[in-house]
């Protein structure tokens, strides 16, 4: 049952993430988008600041100190996500004309992850791979473009834009499979997320600063408290709990399997578009819902022949 964990994990945060995209739209109405940001992380780095004095005697839940040969590590991880990928991934919503292409483009770290999994942690990329993350690749396209209404690109600097965010959320990854095993996921997370906060305030305060906060308080109070509600389910939902189930699978399977757990987000915005909205999907969805699953199958089914090799 152990071995299967990884797996729940990161099921759980892609299905957590798969919604947030409906929060973000609904928290944007009344906040404006980094102060959404910055609202959101340090409410999440304070929920794991509480979790971890609370349980101090905990092996799991305890937040233990970094060694300072490790700082440097969590400070790359803390820079690429979800500071740069945040950033790259706004402006590339804007560059781009079509969200589809832009939602297409950012969905692509699947396929940049065996290159750089093999590159950077010399990690063996096998047939089964390849086939799962082209196979469930398709599947994604499917989902994304059956039903777009326009496939303008706009600034071809979006292109660039989102190429740096996906290679953000690989290196992320990356990142989590370096850290050293004595840390908890708890942590890990939480000392990212608060590095990425040093970085993110700055930013904040050149873009929106304090005018963003003076709009807020004139906003209504029941707008502003379902916003807040939206920002609320993304700190405590989409940056504690998910963010740490993703940290837990990329420590124990490899970076290029865990990332093609991607491909399976739009099939859960999919289904969660079925249950809150009622959107009836066409059969090209559906295939390509399926074709993601079989795709993931195969991805990760080198590493049970390699365990029972073992």
């Amino acid at each position: 049952m152990k071995k299967f964990l990884p797996y729940v994990a990161v099921i759980t945060s892609m299905l957590i993430w798969s919604a947030s995209g409906i929060f973000i739209k609904e928290a944007l109405t009344v906040i404006q988008p980094w102060t959404m940001n910055v609202i959101r992380f340090s409410t999440s780095v304070l929920l794991m600041l509480c979790v971890g004095l609370a349980f101090r005697k905990s092996d799991i839940l305890r937040l233990q100190p970094i060694a300072w040969k490790d700082l440097p590590l969590f400070l790359a991880a803390g820079i690429v996500q979800p500071f740069l990928y945040y950033i790259l991934e706004t402006y590339t919503y804007r560059a781009l004309s079509s969200p589809t292409v832009a939602e297409t483009l950012l969905s692509m770290s699947p396929v940049l992850s065996p290159i750089f999994a093999a590159v950077i942690l010399r990690e063996k990329v096998t047939r089964n791979n390849i086939i799962g993350i082209v196979v469930s690749t398709l599947g994604m396209l499917m989902l994304v473009w059956v039903g777009a209404e326009s496939f303008d690109i706009g600034n071809p600097w979006g292109v660039l834009l989102a190429f740096g965010a996906v290679s953000s959320a690989v290196l992320y990854t990356i990142a989590l499979r370096r850290m050293p095993t004595r840390y908890s996921s708890l942590s890990i997370v939480f000392y990212v997320q608060l590095i990425s906060l040093l970085f993110f305030y700055p930013f904040w305060a050149f873009t929106e600063g304090p005018s963003a906060l003076q709009a807020l308080a004139n906003t209504p109070t029941d707008q502003l408290l379902y916003a807040l509600a939206c920002v609320g389910y993304l700190a405590l939902f989409a940056s504690v709990i998910a963010f740490i189930c993703f940290c837990y699978c990329a420590r124990k399977i490899s970076v290029t399997q865990t990332n093609a757990f991607n491909n399976i987000r739009p099939a859960f915005t999919a289904l969660w578009m079925i249950i809150f909205f009622q959107e009836a999907l066409p059969w090209q969805k559906w295939t390509g819902i399926i074709l993601i699953i079989v795709g993931l199958f195969i991805c990760q089914k080198t590493q049970n022949t390699q365990r029972k090799a073992n």
